[in-house]
């Protein structure tokens, strides 16, 4: 049984893999032998480090749960993670010795590119003497770690993911470990490939019958959530911008609608600020660097004018703070 939870120490944590996201856009893939050039390059913190970086620029008290190597890049992440304000950086360890995982990210007009190398690492634990959660994000692929279970039994709201299944089986065996999140975000084709159906709205109310929430992303065409309990679709349309790249658009996504959890806003007010934030984010490289800050949010909205009324967010994001 769930415990009721005190006031948390820390909004949100993350805990994963930071990666050193080296990106190119505008880049063909070479043909063998051959080279090409970029139009632009960016460093910036990924991995773990994109859902981190959204949640703390939009106010929440972050902890990140993670390790870097003592390597140049390690080094660099190092610098740009703590210029962030609202990200807690006492759980991230630096291991001598170790490479900083780290991956080349190669954007063209209509595909993208990846190529990564990662050393073994020590599994990431959460000791019940560090402080109490709010809502924490986790991968679902695999069994949970006990730390996870803790957390939820003592009131933390914890958020499911998944990645891609490059095997091509999508196990229906992740589905049976959606009783042990609260919220469940996949992608749309993610989610039509596990529940075996053909369409993001056909996937969404199939997931309601292992998970209370699910919120299938669908790239520019917004996102499906579906609230079990209360037996409801919501669709909320994407913000149309000019994407460069959408490296981490999906990360943005649940970060923003984990920080809102607190608010007392209805799911739809959280689905549009979370939307916001990641089509705001393809506007510009990388995942982490291009998440927006409440600032940006107010003169997006003050400059463009999307359609909809989004004077509750306006609001929220111009009176809370500096961010």
């Amino acid at each position: 049984m769930r415990s009721a939870a005190t006031t948390p120490e820390v909004d949100l944590l993350f805990a994963g893999s930071v990666f050193c996201d080296l990106v190119f856009a505008g880049v063909p893939v070479p043909d063998p032998g051959g080279e090409v050039f970029a139009r632009a390059f960016r460093l910036t913190p990924g991995g773990v480090a994109n859902r981190a970086v959204a949640a703390s620029r939009l106010g929440a008290r972050t902890a990140l749960l993670s390790a870097l190597g003592d390597d140049p890049l390690g080094r660099e992440l190092a610098v740009l993670l703590a210029a962030e304000p609202q990200l807690d950086l006492t759980w991230l360890a630096t291991r001598p010795g170790w490479q900083t995982p780290v991956t080349v990210s190669l954007t063209g007009e209509q595909e993208r590119e990846f190529i990564t190398y990662q050393e073994p690492d020590a599994p990431l634990a959460w000791g019940a003497e560090r402080p109490r959660v709010g809502a924490t994000h986790v991968g679902v692929a695999h069994e949970l770690p006990g730390w996870v279970r803790r957390l939820r039994s003592q009131g933390t709201v914890v958020y499911g993911g998944v990645g891609w299944d490059s095997t091509g089986q999508w196990s229906t065996e992740v589905l049976s470990r959606l009783d042990q999140v609260d919220v469940f975000v996949p992608n749309d084709l993610e989610a039509m490939r596990y529940t075996r159906t053909e369409s993001p709205t056909e996937a969404a109310r199939a997931l309601g019958r292992h998970v209370s929430l699910s919120l299938v992303t669908c790239g520019s065409r917004g996102v499906v959530a579906f609230d079990a309990g209360a037996d409801r679709l919501v669709e909320v349309p994407a913000v149309r911008v000019t994407a460069l790249d959408p490296t981490g658009a999906g990360d943005v996504f649940v970060a923003s609608f984990m920080a809102s959890h607190a608010f007392g806003w209805p799911l739809e007010h959280r689905l549009a600020l979370a939307t916001l934030c990641a089509s705001l984010s393809v506007r510009t490289l990388g995942g982490a660097a291009s998440a927006p800050t409440r600032r940006e949010l107010v003169a997006f909205l003050d400059a463009d004018r999307p359609p909809g009324d989004w004077s509750a967010i306006r609001d929220w994001a111009s009176t809370s703070g500096p961010a």
